[in-house]
């Protein structure tokens, strides 16, 4: 099945429309939103749904130039690399004897296995996290993941953070594996982030299921080029 066939219907919601507006409508008073209208689908454009097997969803998009990308946790090559993704790199050190922290932040790698990064939220205004929060993305994701719940099997959710427990609160565990702990932030990694094993859970679950695990290692994007 094609992303098509699920998203086709809820772009004709209400809530969608709202949402592509609220964007429309905040450039057009000279704000900037982020990321760019060409990146905001990014986490369905990298990701097919027939490929998926990963799902890890974050709150909104960073709200500083640059940073932004489309893909949650994730941001373009030459960008610093955010400290919840810095935290993320640290617990895989830790699960994954043969991962090295890369000099980027670049997620297009894991997209492209499988790994679906969805914001909650697809946009966001220049310095105000959650600033796009209610203008329609929390219900078109909301409705994203439960559609994935209901025509995928055996997909692993990951799901850090109060905000993205109960954004997956419907997944059906009898169907998925559900990995929940604290948010790779800062402020609640020491918490119970770091330790979780979820990455190494993730892939002896798909392994289990008959499927690929995924390559957790990120190449070096030595020329800043985006692209494996």
């Amino acid at each position: 099945m094609p992303w098509s066939e699920i998203l086709g219907p809820l772009k004709q919601e209400p809530y969608f429309k709202q949402a592509l507006n609220a964007v429309a409508q905040a450039r057009a008073q000279g704000l900037e939103v982020y990321p760019q209208d060409a990146d905001l689908f990014n986490a369905f454009r990298y990701t097919p749904l027939e490929s998926l097997k990963v799902v890890i969803i974050g709150q909104d998009p960073y709200h500083e130039p640059n940073q932004a990308m489309g893909l949650s946790f994730a941001v373009p090559v030459g960008v610093q690399v955010p400290p919840s993704l810095v935290n993320i790199y640290k617990e895989l050190s830790k699960e994954l004897p043969d991962f090295v922290i890369p000099n980027h932040g670049n997620l297009i790698p894991w997209a492209r296995q499988g790994v679906l990064l969805l914001n909650a939220s697809l946009s966001v205004i220049r310095g105000e996290p959650n600033s796009m929060s209610r203008v329609g993305w929390q219900e078109f994701t909301t409705e994203v993941i439960r559609a994935v719940n209901q025509h995928c099997e055996h997909l692993v959710f990951m799901l850090w953070g109060k905000n993205a427990q109960e954004k997956g609160a419907g997944v059906d565990p009898n169907r998925h594996l559900v990995l929940t702990s604290a948010h790779p932030s800062p402020l609640s990694a020491s918490r119970g982030f770091f330790g979780c094993g979820h990455f190494v859970k993730a892939n002896e679950y798909l392994k289990a299921q008959g499927k690929k695990p995924i390559d957790w290692r990120l190449p070096e994007f030595l020329d800043g080029s985006e692209e494996l």
